[in-house]
């Protein structure tokens, strides 16, 4: 018969080989479709250029990766998430029942969210309010927004004769992504609101306003896409009355294929998107947890390289990848709260 304390012996050992085992080398980082090819250049670099091991990024949406990134503590859940929107309080919330406790809040620039076309299409010069009466669940079935009707506009036409006879057929991102919350928000909720009704109500009823607002029609005019942003780009070119909706970014990097729509008189460039002319803009963001500092090599030196002016400053790499960069003010205070892991404050 075995002896006991050999028993336990070799089952603490057996333990202490399997945590060894789980623990990981590489950073791990989730999130936003958007801020993915960001983060891919920051790891490429820093895997090339520092004693650490490339970080692995996975594309899974804002909302995805903030879900994944709250759901604990340890090896098995990711150090780092991307997005394109800021953190809710529901998912800080989420984190802190979870033990995730203390995080770090990165802003590292903006970005114009576009709706695009291929270069051989129709040129679209459109409104907010156009916007948002081609691609709502429910329009207003009056002048002033006081009556509702399920979206009738079949044709771009439909909505205003100066528009393209062309069926309306868009390709976004799903509920999960920080690009289709913010899209809802600055576009939707934006035309919504130009009606004297819906814009009467939305402080004193906020959830039937937002409902109105963020409501996107569900009928085929409007395709949920997935968080592939490059999948859309090529759906795009295969059909030139489509548009899609997507960061400024993948604009311009598929530029010779593609352009971006002209909303409230402004095109999405670069000057007009760091000016705040262009109305659909947003900040982006990544969150970092301190717990897996120290324990997961190379976290604080990845900060360091994402918030260093060859990064993220006006000549910086990431400029060249279509990031809009912040101010050096702002820029200098992100790095230090970045170094000094500074505590998220909502």
């Amino acid at each position: 018969m075995l002896n006991k304390a050999f028993v336990i012996g070799v089952a603490t050992a057996a333990v202490a080989v399997t945590s060894t085992a789980q623990a990981r080398d590489q950073i791990r980082i989730v999130g936003s479709s958007t801020v993915f090819p960001f983060a891919t250049a920051v790891a490429e670099r820093f895997g090339k250029t520092t004693k650490f091991k490339t970080p692995v990024i996975e594309s899974t949406g804002s909302g995805g990766g903030l879900k994944l990134f709250c759901s604990g503590v340890g090896v098995n859940y990711p150090d780092i998430t991307n997005a394109s929107r800021r953190i809710k309080s529901s998912e800080v919330k989420l984190c802190a029942k979870n033990g995730v406790k203390d995080i770090t809040e990165v802003k590292v620039g903006f970005d114009g969210i576009v709706m695009a076309n291929a270069k051989n299409g129709p040129q679209m010069k459109l409104t907010l309010r156009q916007l948002f009466l081609a691609l709502a669940k429910q329009v207003p079935a009056n002048e002033d927004g006081s009556e509702l009707k399920e979206n009738p506009h079949k044709m771009w036409s439909d909505i205003d004769k100066s528009l393209p006879n062309a069926k309306i057929e868009v390709l976004g991102p799903p509920p999960t992504s920080g690009t289709r919350d913010a899209f809802v928000e600055l576009a939707m909720e934006g035309g919504c609101k130009t009606f004297k009704a819906i814009k009467g109500i939305a402080k004193s009823q906020k959830k039937k306003c937002k409902a109105i607002c963020h409501g996107i029609r569900e009928d085929g005019a409007f395709v949920e896409a997935g968080e592939n942003d490059n999948l859309i780009v090529q759906k795009l070119l295969a059909n030139k009355n489509a548009f899609g909706i997507f960061g400024y970014s993948f604009l311009d990097q598929n530029s010779d294929s593609v352009k971006g729509a002209v909303v409230n008189g402004v095109e999405p460039t670069f000057e007009a998107i760091s000016a705040g002319k262009y109305k659909i803009s947003r900040s982006l963001f990544f969150y970092v947890k301190k717990a897996h500092v120290g324990t997961i090599p190379g976290i604080k030196e990845y900060l360091a390289e994402f918030t260093s002016e060859k990064a993220y400053g006006p000549e910086g790499y990431l400029v060249d990848k279509g990031l809009i960069p912040l101010s050096e003010a702002s820029r200098k205070q992100i790095r230090e709260a970045a170094i000094n892991l500074s505590p998220l404050s909502m």
